[in-house]
């Protein structure tokens, strides 16, 4: 494995950190392959089809053609530093695309030109507009049969309202007669020689017959441009001619102030286009510097602090993802918002109030690593040495604690059942469950109180089959997999008044708690909320987080099925306070039993996920597979022609679709795909829920 230190120093403004993001199977990886080809980086371009990229290391990756984790490289491209991370496409696997577009000032969208906007295409844009990450779109597979970029264009216009779609290229031909493409903005061709594998770009004039066209696109263009730059304006209005850089400098204006969003086209897999579209990360997407401060929040007193994008500013960085290096160990990936430091240097993590140290610091280029002596705002490094520091922590000077707004998952929805296959096996097992736990937010392990199972959960039957994968051939440990089991809720669905008094002898010592709760059903994806209405003067804050950590643990619970409680406002109304015996203990035990009491008196019952499906069907096909949709409890929201095939919308129970790829395929000899992820959690029809309670011996 290379360390070899990097020699030369990039400027800040001249430092590109940006995701690669899409739909699944729509060219992300092929995509970052090119880049790194093209900068120099690789002499040799790997494809997904034949296990051999770069950026998908893992076993697991290279056997499915997928991307599971995300994996981050660093290229040069004239005299610029281009940071990338290259996302999953696979909706159980989102929340590598979630922290990563945390600590990204920018991102490339990529489409599939047949395909179009697709489920998930939506979802990471909408994480994108989550964390007002500035975005260019780069419509791939040009040379497909199908291929249709201003369909690609239309599509985007109609599903996201966020930003406008402005196309500053075309393609030259498309499907088979792809030849390259034109620049809306220079209007110059580009076309990519085959036997060098698209290393050498001819730039021209644009061809005859594609010239009426590429000027009225480019009017389209420049109608979009002048919001964003008077000097354009007035040039337009004055009949003048308008150079490139001002063209450049007004669309740049536009991705920075989130209004729109350029869109380029080329064939990655046909190495065409991937040049045009660094140059276009290098002209519209941020530098740190662009992004300015960062807002956080003073460690000590709560108040809002900002750090600028400078060495000169004290230290502050966030980690944002934990992963495992079988050569040096614990590796925190981690974005430097501020200041400089190096290996030498004490870190803080003021959420556990503890002093860390990086022993080494690594720019990272998927699986290999180059040591650095320091890090400093702008970079995307790797550290090792963090013992406690986890996913979403900030890092800070410890004369200048800050803490940066934490990361928010999403709750596991499918588990299963998994025990050691020996009792040698037991540890090695508890030992490499804390790992995957560590390095991943979205599995969790627990063990059930009811039938002892250990249970691993995670995002989606494809999650938890790569996390079992890696437990057996990453770290060598013998198991036994049981059945998926579906993770469903409990809520209450009337709100309930309810008061109760704790006043025991516990451990030779007396404890008091008396406590008047409500609890109110709210959202499922709101969890438990609790709400203090006491006023500190009648009850000290540390009885109150009593309170609420017995409610929190009772929640772990629920009273009718064991499942976690959600969905539930809990209010402290009035308390009652013992000078002599009133103690934290009682208090918590009081707001645990209230709790218990008042939920089972406010009609509890039992939520289950319920997915939102995206079906993919030849029209020859439409009827039965609604048919078995149906027959799944599935509900029909939409139907969309996309060419020559139809696009159906729905959602279903979560545990009516284990099975449903293979399935899809009977009904469909092959030909129809589908993709799924979490909507929501809805109250089971009695009818369900009961059958439920029954399977788990609660009825």
């Amino acid at each position: 494995m290379s360390e070899e230190p990097q020699s030369q120093q990039i400027k800040l403004p001249d430092v590109r950190n940006i995701g690669i993001m899409a739909h699944i199977d729509a060219g992300k990886t092929t995509t970052t392959e090119r880049i790194l080809f093209y900068t120099g980086i690789l002499h040799r371009m790997g494809e997904v089809h034949d296990g051999n990229t770069v950026m998908d290391w893992m076993v697991q990756e290279r056997e499915r053609g997928i991307t599971i984790t995300s994996a981050a490289t660093a290229c040069q491209w004239k005299g610029r530093r281009i940071n990338v991370i290259d996302t999953p496409g696979h909706v159980d696997f989102t929340i590598e695309v979630e922290r990563s577009l945390r600590v990204l000032d920018g991102a490339v969208a990529v489409f599939d030109s047949v395909g179009g906007v697709e489920p998930q295409s939506e979802t990471v844009w909408r994480q994108a507009d989550k964390y007002n990450v500035p975005r260019i779109a780069y419509v791939n597979k040009m040379d497909r049969v199908g291929a249709d970029f201003d369909g690609c264009i239309e599509a985007m216009g109609r599903k996201f309202s966020s930003l406008k779609a402005v196309a500053v290229q075309m393609p030259m031909g498309g499907e088979d007669r792809f030849e390259g493409v034109i620049d809306l903005v220079a209007m110059k061709s580009y076309r990519y020689d085959e036997s060098t594998q698209g290393a050498e770009v001819t730039e021209a004039d644009i061809p005859p017959q594609y010239a009426e066209e590429a000027n009225r696109r480019r009017e389209e263009m420049l109608e979009a441009a002048v919001d964003f730059d008077d000097e354009l304006m007035s040039r337009m209005l004055e009949g003048e001619e308008v150079g490139d850089e001002l063209v450049r400098t007004a669309l740049r204006r536009g991705v920075l102030g989130h209004k729109i969003c350029p869109v380029l086209c080329g064939s990655s897999f046909k190495n065409k286009g991937i040049q045009q579209l660094l140059d276009a990360i290098v002209y519209y997407l941020p530098s740190p510097i662009d992004r300015g401060k960062v807002s956080g929040m003073d460690a000590a007193t709560g108040e809002a602090r900002e750090r600028s994008p400078d060495a000169k500013e004290p230290f502050s960085a966030l980690v944002f993802k934990i992963a495992l290096d079988q050569h040096v160990g614990r590796l925190a990936y981690a974005r430097v918002y501020s200041g400089k430091a190096g290996f030498k240097n004490a870190l803080y993590n003021p959420r556990l109030k503890v002093r860390e140290r990086a022993t080494r610091i690594f720019r990272m280029h998927s699986n290999k690593r180059h040591a650095e002596q320091f890090m400093e705002a702008g970079d995307i490094i790797a550290l090792v040495g963090l013992r406690e520091t986890t996913t979403g922590d900030t890092i800070c000077d410890p004369d200048f604690p800050l803490v940066f707004e934490q990361m928010s998952f999403p709750t596991p929805v499918l588990a299963r059942a998994i025990e050691p296959k020996s009792t040698a096996d037991e540890e090695k097992l508890n030992q490499a469950l804390e790992r995957l736990v560590d390095e991943d937010p979205t599995c969790a392990v627990r063990v059930d109180s009811e039938t002892g199972q250990r249970l691993i959960s995670g995002m989606g039957e494809l999650h938890v089959e790569v996390l079992v994968d890696r437990l057996i051939k990453e770290f060598n440990v013998g198991v036994h997999v049981g059945k998926p089991q579906v993770s469903y809720k409990e809520t209450i669905t009337a709100p309930v008044r309810e008061g109760y008094l704790f006043d025991q002898l516990v451990g030779g010592k007396h404890h008091h708690g008396h406590v008047t709760l409500s609890v109110c059903p709210i959202e499922a994806a709101r969890e438990i909320e609790f709400v203090n209405k006491v006023p500190p003067e009648l009850l000290a804050c540390e009885f109150v987080s009593a309170v609420r950590q017995g409610v929190m643990e009772a929640a772990g619970g629920g009273v009718l099925s064991g499942f976690q409680a959600a969905g539930i406002e809990v209010t402290l109304e009035s308390a009652g306070y013992s000078e002599d015996s009133s103690t934290e203990i009682g208090f918590k035990i009081a707001g645990s039993m209230g709790f218990k009491e008042a939920c089972a008196k406010a009609a509890p019952a039992v939520l289950e996920p319920i997915m939102s499906v995206e079906m993919v069907v030849p029209a020859d096909y439409m009827g039965p597979v609604i048919h078995d949709f149906n027959s799944r409890r599935g509900k029909v929201l939409g139907i969309d022609s996309r060419k020559d095939v139809q696009v159906v919308s729905g959602e279903a129970p979560l545990s009516e679709m284990f099975g449903y790829a293979t399935a899809l395929r009977s009904l469909s000899q092959g030909r129809a795909v589908y993709s799924m992820r979490l909507d929501k959690y809805e109250i089971a029809g009695k009818t369900v829920q009961d059958e439920i309670l029954r399977r788990i011996g609660r009825l």
